[in-house]
């Protein structure tokens, strides 16, 4: 009985460990290119020249666990008037027009089992780009760091000792 509970436990964690590395390899740094999305938005002229902020459209990041993707109402609120006549405007027009939002394509990558919490480290002053990179010189969106454990845990280390907001170790604030 004892080396079938043995041989349970191993083939157990040797799934898990396999889960957790392939689904690691979702990551592919280095292309700068970006997925298509439905709607050409470019993070260059609005986070960029029109020096735009982050949580003006991603709103949710101060709030919740998740940085929302912002609705297309968001985006007209500024495009009803502005640039009108631009064809990535006038099909942002027609998704708003159908009450439709667009299909984004998803851009950055963290495993299953892992949750991280944008309220938490917008409320510990993290700057966007600290994780996303230089977004507002993107005219496509990329992954620019790889969002892997040890990239997260190199910065908590680093922070364990803030005053204000201390990082924690304990594995159950990502894995839960």
């Amino acid at each position: 009985m004892k080396k079938l509970i043995a041989a349970v436990l191993v083939l157990t964690s040797l799934i898990a460990a396999t889960v957790a590395f392939t689904q690691s390899f979702n990551v592919q740094l280095g292309d700068t290119k970006g997925p298509v999305q439905p709607i050409n938005y470019s993070h260059k002229i609005h986070a960029g020249k029109l020096k735009m902020k982050c949580l003006y459209c991603h709103y949710g990041a101060a709030k919740s666990q998740w940085a929302n993707i912002p609705a297309v109402s968001t985006c007209m609120g500024c495009h009803k008037i502005a640039m009108t006549d631009k064809p990535e405007i006038i099909k942002l027009t027609g998704y708003y027009d159908r009450g439709e939002q667009p299909k984004w394509v998803k851009v950055h990558y963290l495993p299953d089992h892992v949750k991280f919490n944008h309220k938490r480290h917008v409320q510990a002053g993290y700057q966007c780009q600290e994780c996303h990179g230089p977004i507002q010189e993107m005219d496509r969106v990329y992954q620019y760091n790889s969002l892997k454990m040890g990239w997260c845990i190199s910065c908590h280390r680093k922070n364990l000792d803030n005053p204000t907001h201390p990082a924690t170790m304990d594995c159950l604030a990502c894995h839960h």
